[in-house]
């Protein structure tokens, strides 16, 4: 059985599973496209081009009809688990009779999670999904069947987010307006906020935004105006206190039912946009109430079509099993080449880059299909030298973001263990450790955390290559990873956009799948 699925809206993507195996993931916003983009022709024909036949299913999952949660329903809309959640008809396409198959949003997130888990068939099993709008506990059953347990809290990741626009001056006062970056920005202030509890100014904004209902429709930021915190500035003190206080708050409210309800010793399954906080996954991860915890690499609504898919399958097969590997997009299109006269161009070697690193140069690394999710896990990175603070400023400036940002390690799995301390292995970069060392102050933030990817042989054999032999010439085998994209657009993956971008940015070399370039004097 072959099942193409679809997700509409912002970050858009095609999927296509053959006999229970992902055969891809293709995302609208990737090979430079702008982030969270919507599904385009150019992601449809590329996904049918990789198909020899037409498919058996097409799932498509639900959605609404314009921007928001609440709009009209399209297919079966974007909330709900029960009858009417999902739907299954008789239909054409491209001429060719094929089950037409939908289920909600709230379901693809909870599928994404089921289908990825390394859990064996048959294992009931709890799913938390919390994202811009849904805050849900739910229980999955032997057979795949989802129960709602209870909506925690409404719009937790627009909650989370809000704070980021109220305290931001050059953020419009209008209602209806969303930045989807500025969640990740806040994560990162939240490392540098002030230890010790909420003060009563604090208290007063957090208690009162996790109360509104629909907060981005139904709540402009200027009617916030009797808070101190109005237009503070995020990179002020005040702010960071602030928004670890507001993270605090809104784990605590989810862990405290957790602790009091999900009582049957069964492992977690994480999704949802949140997944992507690597705080609250190592909270979870820490709190002694499950088993197991398992976040999918792509957690937000980049994996929503391979959730629907994935529902698919559960439902014409009864199986919700799915074999995948995280470098599921598209391979690297070579469309141009180094000019000679420029650029010498020769195999790699990976002693030689270890070498070209180790002297503080910055490069470029393109090798393989792209990664699903929105996390550079080692095919479309930036890669540098871990030591210095120097090569952070570097970095932040060539990807043109704040100087707060973080910058994040990869390191090889068989030694991640001396140099961080906390949620190892960590192939899909998602959960906060502690840093060890104090040489690595280019992937260490301001808290002494990193988001570390750990990688094997196994997973990314040309990457563990290349730390092997960094290893071997500095003593670490650990490397700053940063994702490879123009700012404010996906994966770049072409070299025609790999070389404008690194001779914009200032990239010291690159490495194009088996070979390793480098500018000439």
């Amino acid at each position: 059985m072959l099942i193409l699925g679809f997700k509409e809206g912002h970050d858009g993507a095609v999927v296509a599973i053959e006999d229970g195996r992902l055969l891809f993931s293709m995302e609208a916003e990737k090979d430079s496209f702008p982030r969270y983009d919507t599904l385009t022709a150019e992601v449809l024909s590329n996904a049918a081009e990789r198909l020899d036949r037409l498919p058996d299913v097409v799932a498509v999952g639900g959605w609404v009809k314009g921007a928001f949660s609440v709009e009209p329903p399209s297919r079966t809309g974007y909330f709900g688990v029960g009858p009417g959640s999902v739907t299954d008809r008789a239909g054409t396409f491209f001429g060719r009779p094929v089950r037409m198959f939908s289920s909600s949003h709230e379901r693809s997130h909870i599928m994404t999670a089921h289908g990825l888990a390394p859990l064996p068939p048959g294992q009931a099993r709890y799913c938390l999904v919390w994202e811009g709008n849904i805050g849900s506990f739910y229980r999955v059953d032997e057979r795949g069947e989802v129960t709602h347990l209870r909506q925690v809290m409404a719009d937790p990741g627009n909650k989370y987010a809000y704070l980021f626009a109220l305290a931001d001056p050059g953020f419009p006062a209008n209602k209806g307006l969303l930045r989807l970056q500025d969640a990740g920005k806040q994560m990162a202030l939240t490392g540098f906020a002030e230890p010790g509890p909420a003060n009563r100014q604090e208290r007063e904004l957090i208690e009162f935004v996790l109360e509104q209902d629909g907060i981005i429709l139904n709540l402009g930021k200027d009617e916030l105006r009797w808070s101190p915190f109005h237009d503070i500035g995020v990179e002020s003190q005040e702010y960071k206190n602030l928004a670890a206080r507001m993270s605090d708050a809104i784990f605590e409210r989810f862990h405290d039912y957790a602790a009091e309800t999900l009582t049957e010793g069964l492992p977690l399954l994480i999704s949802g946009g949140c997944g992507l906080n690597c705080e609250w996954n190592r909270r979870w991860r820490e709190c002694g109430l499950f088993p197991e915890v398992f976040v999918p690499p792509c957690p937000n609504d980049s994996g929503s079509a391979l959730g629907t898919a994935i529902d698919a399958q559960l439902f014409y097969t009864g199986s919700a099993e799915v074999s995948w590997d995280v470098y599921a997009g598209d391979g690297f299109v070579q469309d141009t080449v180094f000019d000679a006269a420029f650029f010498h161009s020769r195999p790699l070697d990976p002693a030689e880059v270890a070498a070209f690193l180790a002297e503080g140069n910055i490069i470029g690394w393109a090798r393989g299909r792209w990664e699903m999710g929105p996390r550079a896990l080692g095919n479309r990175s930036i890669l540098a030298a871990p030591f210095t603070e120097e090569t952070t400023r570097r970095l932040n400036a060539i990807k043109q973001r704040e100087g707060y940002r973080p910058i994040a390690p990869i390191s090889l799995e068989s030694e991640a263990a001396r140099w961080f301390e906390g949620t190892i292995p960590d192939p899909y970069m998602l959960y906060f450790s502690q840093v060890r060392s104090g040489e690595l102050a280019a992937v260490t933030h301001v808290d002494g955390t990193a988001r570390v990817q750990t990688v094997t042989r196994e997973q990314n054999p040309a990457l563990a290559a290349l730390l092997t032999a960094f290893g071997d010439r500095t003593g670490f085998s650990v490397l700053c990873n940063t994702s490879l994209n123009f700012s404010g657009r996906g994966f770049i993956n072409r070299t025609s956009d790999l070389i404008e971008y690194g001779e914009q940015h200032g990239l010291d070399g690159y490495v194009v799948e088996d070979t390793f370039v480098t500018r000439r004097q």
